[in-house]
């Protein structure tokens, strides 16, 4: 298994499969984009494979979310799932993407054995979405979703991070028409993980704002932390129904004692935190002829290490130079 020294086990594998994305949010890149990873630094297919193998069948993982970048870029996408949803035992697989795209392949992915997306939308007006992605894409968006909610990809989850001067005002909006829509929607609070290092604590909309504005027009019922697990979301019932709406706090209302997750990035490192500074090489290991025992013993070693917190209540605190679009998120 994949433990720390704080008793806490790693199920959760969340896999980034590229760095590149077709959108341009302003809370995670620049309009101009990024210096990509070169393709012999990408781990290749057979090597994602390998790697979530050992973590599935060796350390114990029985989730894995594909993440980005944008993952439905990565050409051998549908049969990476489909390797992996063989694997014995099966873990859980699920995607968490953009949207654009998932129109056309929804249907593939569920068939290759994805269980379910995450798909990130931020807004309902499609003028504030090409301000906030630097792109015009928001009925792809729309279509990836129905698409995906048709194919069966469910709980189809929406995430969205509220800007100010954008669609902080959109909260209400939001979660009226995923209930209507039967998706469950998500707000992160913004993270300071954006490759400018733009991000400012005092100008984030946290969790207990997003709070008040939902309940202007709704009575949220709290589920309770006996649902909420390891999950990163607080989630509530939406006027008594069987709706849910959940908020991440991971800066004002942080969940690291209870974290479940371990990270690869695309270029094949091992992250123990999304605001981890450091970084182990499994790809080093696996192309210098490493049997799966060995690799296993160096992902171990790396998730022993793990801080018992993302150090962002420190005064100290350093953004990792890495960016959420190279880490995965």
């Amino acid at each position: 298994m994949l433990i720390d020294t704080y008793g806490r086990v790693a199920t959760d594998l969340r896999v980034s499969l590229t760095d590149r994305c077709n959108l341009r949010c302003t809370y995670c890149m620049p309009e101009e984009g990024l210096q990509w990873l070169a393709k012999p630094d990408l781990l290749t297919d057979d090597e994602i494979v390998r790697l979530i193998g050992v973590a599935v069948t060796a350390l114990g993982v029985t989730e894995v979310r594909f993440t980005g970048g944008e993952p439905l870029l990565r050409p051998g996408l549908v049969g990476i799932v489909e390797r992996c949803a063989a694997l014995t035992p099966r873990p859980r697989l699920s995607l968490t993407t953009n949207g654009i795209g998932l129109a056309r392949t929804a249907r593939a992915l569920k068939d290759a054995g994805l269980d379910r997306v995450n798909v990130s939308l931020d807004t309902l007006r499609p003028e504030v979405f090409a301000t906030l992605t630097r792109r015009r894409r928001h009925q792809d968006v729309l279509d990836g979703l129905a698409a995906a909610h048709a194919a069966g990809l469910t709980p189809v989850k929406v995430n969205a991070v509220l800007m100010p001067g954008h669609n902080d005002d959109e909260a209400p909006d939001l979660l009226s028409w995923a209930v209507e829509a039967g998706y469950e929607l998500r707000f992160i609070e913004q993270m300071p993980l954006d490759a400018q290092h733009g991000w400012k604590r005092e100008g984030m909309i946290t969790a207990e704002e997003i709070l008040a504005s939902l309940r202007t027009r709704f009575t949220l019922t709290p589920e309770g932390e006996d649902e909420r697990g390891s999950a990163p979301a607080e989630r509530w019932l939406v006027d008594g129904g069987t709706a849910r709406v959940g908020v991440i706090g991971s800066v004002t209302r942080p969940f690291c004692g209870s974290c479940d997750r371990t990270r690869l990035t695309a270029d094949g490192q091992v992250r123990t935190c999304l605001f981890a500074t450091e970084e182990s090489d499994l790809r080093a290991a696996l192309r210098a002829g490493a049997d799966d025992e060995e690799i296993a013993a160096l992902w171990r070693r790396a998730m022993w290490g793990k801080k018992a917190g993302s150090g962002l209540d420190d005064p100290a605190f350093l953004q990792p130079s890495r960016p959420m679009s190279a880490i995965g998120g």
